[in-house]
């Protein structure tokens, strides 16, 4: 998207106020050289992409600079890394024009699965079909809706993509191409909202699917409908509550999960190292504690981001979070310009991690300064 429209997005939506790194509670605490490692790997896909898109596709310019001076020392330690943010950006408090900051977490989820079906694992997860066709920020086709993120092509033009409950009631057809098979409805929809999993095999080898893209259709947050219908209370509410109840309600849980009418697609991730994070919006591995997903309408992969809030490790127990992240990724549910999703990592520690993670948070976006 041009700079100016995500600006004239931006502007709609909050009010950014110039700040001091002073002040930034406990700015000098945070391991710097940890961020700007979680940097780096945005700036060497910003650099690579700048020369290859379009224009009206083209990274923020003042930024690509940025990466270029951060490409030039890429081994810093904690104190030069601190100074080159300090040197290089402009701290600018995100105030949203209604409500406050939020931030949640995610995580790569691990499950059991198999390449074919049969009678423990019969729920797919689906390649991406050659008919979608996904709408960037600002784009608009005919006949689509301005809400929706993507369209279904056809003979004769575009028309809206089909939701999750007549995607799993076969609206694909031959185009519904499975990449593994699950053993459970509920796996299955926890890796949509997360966007990337790890499935170990009935060989022992262990699977990695990716984000390939999704229907377009707006998502909605199940436990947000079960706290509203009193089945959950929020205060309590963790992601092993929200999975023993989908389970164990197997009827109701099917049209609980398609009250959410997006759908995600995958692909194989056989690139991906067993050390790798999953794959990022911005098309490289995450770095658990520094890459966050934010609006990409609104934000550019790469910036940098100073996040002021709580980050829970019980539902009891939590700690100050005061922490320097990267917008590496992005997600149907991440919309506004003060929200954001923590990447926490891989496995069942980062995932009940994640699901407890639901807080207001204060965000200030490391603007780059026009470089020389």
């Amino acid at each position: 998207m041009p700079e100016t429209e995500a600006a004239s997005r931006l502007a709609a939506q909050a009010r950014l106020e110039a700040l001091s790194f002073k002040d930034l509670d406990a700015w000098a605490n945070d391991d710097h050289a940890a961020a700007f490692k979680a940097f780096l790997r945005s700036c060497r896909a910003l650099d690579a992409s700048a020369a290859e898109l379009r224009p009206a596709q083209a990274p923020e310019r003042h930024l690509v600079a940025v990466c270029r001076e951060a490409l030039k020392n890429e081994n810093l330690s904690r104190p030069e890394a601190r100074r080159f943010f300090e040197t290089h950006f402009q701290p600018f408090a995100v105030i949203p024009h209604s409500g406050n900051g939020f931030l949640t977490g995610y995580y790569e989820p691990e499950f059991q699965g198999s390449r074919t079906p049969d009678s423990r694992f019969k729920v797919p997860l689906l390649v991406r079909p050659d008919d979608l066709v996904t709408i960037a920020p600002g784009e608009t086709l005919p006949g689509i809706d301005k809400g929706l993120q993507a369209a279904r092509r056809t003979a004769k033009g575009y028309e809206p993509y089909p939701d999750r409950a007549a995607i799993e009631d076969g609206a694909l057809g031959s185009l519904a191409k499975p990449v593994v098979y699950l053993r459970e409805p509920a796996e299955a929809f926890i890796i949509h909202v997360q966007g990337s999993s790890r499935i170990r095999l009935t060989d022992g080898w262990v699977m990695r699917v990716a984000y390939a893209g999704r229907n377009g259709r707006p998502y909605t947050s199940i436990g947000r409908v079960l706290v509203q219908r009193g089945e959950m209370d929020l205060e309590t509410m963790t992601l092993e509550k929200l999975m023993g109840w989908l389970m164990s309600n197997p009827g109701p849980a099917k049209e609980l999960m398609r009250q959410n009418q997006s759908y995600i697609f995958f692909r194989e991730a056989d690139e991906l190292a067993p050390e790798d994070g999953p794959i990022g919006g911005a098309g490289f591995p995450l770095v658990p504690g520094r890459s966050l997903a934010v609006d990409r309408s609104l934000w550019a992969y790469g910036l940098p981001f100073w996040l002021e809030g709580e980050l829970p490790f019980t539902l009891e127990r939590s700690e100050p979070l005061r922490r320097l992240m990267i917008a590496q990724d992005t997600g149907s549910a991440i919309v506004g310009p003060a929200r954001g999703d923590f990447f926490f990592g891989s496995g069942e520690e980062a995932g009940t991690r994640a699901g407890l993670l639901r807080h207001t948070t204060r965000f200030v976006v490391l603007r780059p300064k026009a470089q020389p």
